[in-house]
């Protein structure tokens, strides 16, 4: 696995260095750059590496920069002493967010979700360059919000997103409930796949993998029931009806 370090301050490259050889001895640091400069430069002259690990505050500005220069396609870890990027951080390719001082098993578990996703996409490499590149790109995680910590929710467990009081809310297969860092639903409708999301009425979008089964209203209107329970009944409106079930027999 080759690894590009993008990070300005020598002990922190350092121990990074140390602790990928101590989770992987066959990670290869191709090369180290401590600027958007250098680091644009690097990347316009080379062939991309498997991997990128990034530090955010560079000596010349944010490296989010460097994706306005250039084209990266391959996975981003952002490695920083501030979680205020965290949700601009998910723009820029990126698969973990994390925070220094670097914890082994966080940088641990990072590098298992690359090669998880590099095994996932092994036999089907132009998917992984159409996500990278964001080709039809939609999403695979959302950004929560629980508490005071942030995390990310694979979007295949995820049963229903809705609205309440202007505040998105998901709740996720083992019928946890987290505040989505989205603005409104339609925004959301658009990063989501169609072919497993459906906006259901002005307040629910569902999973169609969470559709336990649904039934006629009168007016031609449906009413759906979910594999979890929710507050209230689930009406697919007349005008609806027929693409619901144009959708759910072709997911």
């Amino acid at each position: 696995m080759k690894v590009l370090i993008i990070e300005d301050e020598k002990p922190a490259f350092e121990n990074i260095v140390q602790e990928l050889n101590s989770i992987d001895e066959n990670v290869q640091v191709v090369a180290t750059c401590s600027t958007i400069r250098e680091s644009v430069h690097w990347l316009e002259k080379n062939l991309q590496p498997d991997l990128i690990l990034m530090d955010i505050q560079l000596t010349d500005g944010l490296s989010f920069c460097i994706f306005n220069s250039v084209n990266i396609t391959c996975p981003v870890i952002f490695i920083t002493a501030y979680d205020k990027y965290l949700t601009e951080a998910f723009d820029y390719n990126s698969i973990d967010y994390l925070l220094k001082p670097i914890n082994h098993e966080r940088l641990k578990n990072a590098i298992r979700k690359y090669k998880n996703l590099q095994q996932h996409f092994v036999n089907n490499h132009s998917v992984l360059n159409n996500i990278m590149n964001g080709v039809e790109r939609k999403r695979s995680r959302v950004l929560v919000k629980r508490g005071m910590e942030f995390q990310t929710i694979r979007v295949e467990d995820i049963v229903y997103f809705f609205t309440e009081h202007k505040l998105i809310f998901l709740v996720d297969k083992d019928n946890r409930k987290y505040l989505a860092e989205k603005n409104n639903l339609a925004e959301l409708e658009d990063e989501l796949d169609n072919r497993f999301f459906y906006r259901a009425n002005r307040k629910y979008i569902i999973n169609v993998n969470y559709v336990k089964r649904f039934k006629p209203l009168e007016k031609s209107k449906i009413s759906l029931e979910l594999s979890l329970p929710v507050s209230e009944e689930i009406i697919i409106s007349q005008e609806n009806a027929s693409s619901f079930k144009k959708w759910i027999s072709e997911a």
